[in-house]
């Protein structure tokens, strides 16, 4: 069953594009962009137990990187290597409080390093032209095959997921996989039985942060314009709403959450006559009340009563 839920769910994912107009492939690719940053958050937050409301920085520090080197006639592969090398250093660095702090007071540690880098995109406008923002972000072409149709950039989009839940797979069934579970389940114990803990909280902000630049590098080619705005703590709450709906600590949790967030609101819009984020918002807040576990929690959950 579970073999032919994933070929259809793919099957669906590759015919969708060619039943919708482009407003419906841009919300698909919107929802590719923010799987990748919430599969990101994930590993953080779901895996390894370090709480950061610094996500979408790192979306947006992927985005600026791509929207300045290709604006300037650089490749995006360019972008991907900066964002990449960049969010991993940040992170790395990011990953230190958590060494001495936990809980909220790293939420706040977190919080703060996401005020600061949405004061610098605004105000260094030397660097980022500030509340003025960069347009005319091109999209890529791969071996003369060109990605700046709707449909295009989609399935690029899509590959780039594809690629990203793969190794994702591998990494959480590794033996850092299981090192970031033990530091998620009980730190002490994980440091008693050899697990450097330290290394693998420094591992898991610095990778989670990585694929945040990743999907800034898809953003910014996807809206074509970016400024501040969009990168403030809005985006790290609804990324980390994301991993939390879906299910934190579960692979396919970031793809079922991002679904909700991206896709939901706007299929509620056209029935509720104005008052779906209303209904979103009751709809939410009741599954975190009931089910803290998220989505596939409570399937989870279902499955084995009815078991």
């Amino acid at each position: 069953m579970r073999k032919v839920f994933f070929a259809v769910l793919v099957f669906s994912l590759i015919a969708a594009p060619f039943a919708l107009k482009p407003y419906g492939i841009y919300l698909l690719s919107l929802w590719v962009v923010m799987t990748i940053a919430a599969i990101g958050l994930n590993l953080t937050l779901g895996y390894a137990g370090q709480i950061s409301l610094a996500q979408g920085s790192f979306v947006g520090i992927g985005a600026y990187a791509a929207a300045l080197l290709t604006t300037a006639g650089w490749p995006l592969w360019s972008a991907f290597l900066l964002a990449i090398a960049l969010s991993l250093a940040i992170g790395w660095v990011l990953g230190y409080p958590a060494l001495r702090v936990q809980h909220h007071y790293l939420a706040f540690v977190t919080l703060a390093f996401a005020t600061l880098v949405f004061l610098v995109l605004r105000n260094e406008e030397w660097l980022t032209k500030g509340v003025y923002g960069i347009s005319g972000i091109p999209r890529p072409t791969l071996f003369g095959w060109s990605a700046k149709s709707p449909v295009g950039f989609y399935f690029f989009c899509l590959g780039i997921l594809a690629l990203v839940s793969a190794a994702t797979w591998w990494l959480v069934r590794s033996p850092w996989g299981r090192a970031f579970t033990a530091l998620r389940e009980n730190p002490i114990r994980a440091d008693s039985l050899g697990v450097d803990t330290r290394r693998y909280t420094l591992m898991a902000f610095a990778i989670g942060s990585a694929l945040g630049g990743i999907a800034g590098v898809l953003y910014a080619p996807l809206l074509q314009f970016i400024e501040p705005n969009a990168f403030n703590l809005n985006l790290s709450l609804n990324l980390l709403l994301m991993v939390m709906v879906g299910g934190s600590g579960y692979f396919l949790g970031p793809f079922l959450g991002a679904a909700v967030s991206v896709l939901l609101p706007e299929w509620m819009r056209f029935g509720s006559e104005g008052l779906y984020l209303i209904f979103y918002a009751i709809a939410v807040m009741a599954l975190m009340a009931f089910c803290p576990s998220g989505l596939l929690g409570l399937a989870e959950r279902a499955r084995r009563k009815l078991g």
